[in-house]
């Protein structure tokens, strides 16, 4: 069965702040601490962590939302991407930011830790 997950945070920042580095390739890699090559194009591909991550832009609605395919060098070659969803809205403290995961390959659920350790983490440092 596939798994799936949601995950929230606020970061204290505008909602165009964080959806302009997340796909801007300079700011995502300073963001996070690891190479990105990134793009405001849908049907443009990225990649993240020094290419451990790679992906297409589905659908973005520029401030608010972005949809992406997903996947890591640990999906098997018959592993469906997985889809990655991230919504922006502005709250009084700056931004909150709604990360849902859906479509993992079973036994890969450790990527919500992931997100915790590799992403947020870094960018409660960056965005303060």
């Amino acid at each position: 069965m596939k798994e799936q997950f949601e995950l929230k945070a606020t970061f204290p920042v505008k909602p165009a702040v964080i959806y302009n580095a997340w796909l801007d390739s300079a700011e995502h890699s300073k963001m996070t601490g690891g190479e990105a090559i990134c793009s405001n194009i849908i049907g443009a591909s990225f990649t993240a962590w020094d290419g451990y991550i790679s992906g297409t832009n589905q659908f973005l609605i520029e401030n608010e939302r972005i949809v992406q395919t997903w996947r890591t060098t640990e999906f098997g070659e018959t592993d469906e991407d997985s889809e990655l969803t991230l919504a922006f809205a502005e709250v009084p403290n700056g931004c909150k930011l709604t990360l849902t995961h859906t479509n993992i390959p079973e036994g890969q659920s450790n990527y919500k830790q992931g997100w915790e350790d590799h992403y947020f983490t870094p960018m409660r440092a960056y965005f303060k």
